[in-house]
């Protein structure tokens, strides 16, 4: 592991973040703290660093990885979006929501699921992860820190030093992070479906 940074949750240190950006632009794969879990991050399209997240959580081809974003104007950049849609974004971003959307053409197809041509799409409500998007031209491709065989996300900055600090090259220490992982929504319909049931509780009005 390259860096292990103390960062803090409020007001997290600008410095430790651009060093954090220039590893990222360098093919690098990181660990940062979101509203719900520990996530794994790297720059959409980066093929390699892709793959080093694939062999850590032991994931295939099939999986559907998620874009977050730093707010709703990003989206747009990145998936259709229809008025109903973009009210159930206004009202439950930012949030510990992963909502699934048509792709646009901007989107790197590593991120887009081959059948469907969906895109899931996420909005943080942490600083941390906020200001690091601020930081980026684009957003960061991310996945739950969820290791193979388990159910419950990693959430002691320790551990996850200690079982994959090897594999990564940046770990971002916001302290223990025990949320539970987002509630996934496919909004790709006319009614919103929720695929799983996690941190966020949808509005039905």
């Amino acid at each position: 592991m390259e860096c292990y940074y103390h960062i803090h949750t409020e007001n997290p240190q600008v410095r430790l973040l651009k060093k954090t950006v220039q590893i990222l632009e360098k093919s690098g794969v990181i660990v940062y703290p979101t509203d719900s879990t520990y996530a794994l991050g790297c720059l959409p399209g980066n093929k390699t660093a892709l793959e080093r997240i694939c062999r850590i959580r032991n994931l295939n081809e099939k999986h559907h990885f998620t874009l977050i974003c730093r707010d709703l104007k990003d989206i747009s950049k990145y998936a259709w979006v229809n008025t109903p849609q973009f009210r159930i974004l206004k009202a439950s971003t930012p949030g510990p929501f992963t909502f699934i959307l048509k792709a646009t053409k901007e989107v790197p197809r590593q991120l887009i699921h081959k059948k469907k041509k969906t895109i899931g799409i996420r909005i943080p409500d942490c600083n941390v992860a906020r200001e690091l998007l601020n930081m980026l031209e684009h957003g960061l491709l991310t996945t739950s820190l969820i290791m193979p065989g388990e159910d419950a996300p990693l959430s002691d900055p320790l551990d996850i030093k200690d079982r994959i600090g090897s594999q990564v090259d940046v770990i971002l220490d916001s302290g223990i992070v025990a949320g539970e992982v987002t509630t996934l929504v496919d909004l790709t319909d006319e009614i919103p479906v929720i695929l799983r049931q996690g941190g966020g509780m949808l509005d039905s009005a």
